[in-house]
């Protein structure tokens, strides 16, 4: 059984740091492309980052770029998120991702295709 646990998420001041993580289980995780989205109340599902599982290639919206790095260990089938000059409209809930088949770029265009998501976990960027 597949499981993506998602942690690190919490309270933070406008212009801090948050470190997400993913651990991974039940799956090859190096044979899948890791991915990171958000969803904000009342808004849609976002996409904030890819991560291919080999040669960890990169991407980003350019709505987190500069801001926001991913990055992976397959040694500890874990997948990280580090964000930066976090701003308010950063806050929703952080889901982790994972998908076989897809680019990392793809994840942000095919999301309803994703083989598996976490459950999630909320960051709140105080003003």
């Amino acid at each position: 059984q597949v499981q993506l646990v998602e942690s690190g998420g919490g309270l933070v001041q406008a212009g801090g740091s948050l470190r997400l993580s993913c651990a991974a289980s039940g799956l090859t995780f190096s044979n899948y492309v890791m991915g990171w989205f958000r969803q904000a109340p009342g808004k849609e599902r976002e996409f904030v980052a890819g991560i291919s599982g080999r040669f960890w290639s990169t991407y980003y919206p350019e709505s987190v770029k500069g801001r926001f790095t991913i990055s992976r260990d397959n040694a500890k089938d874990t997948v990280y998120l580090q964000m930066n000059s976090l701003i308010p409209e950063d806050t929703a809930v952080y889901y982790c991702a994972a998908d076989r088949l897809l680019s990392p770029q793809g994840m942000g265009t095919s999301s309803n295709a994703i083989d598996y998501w976490g459950k999630g976990t909320l960051v709140t960027v105080s003003s």
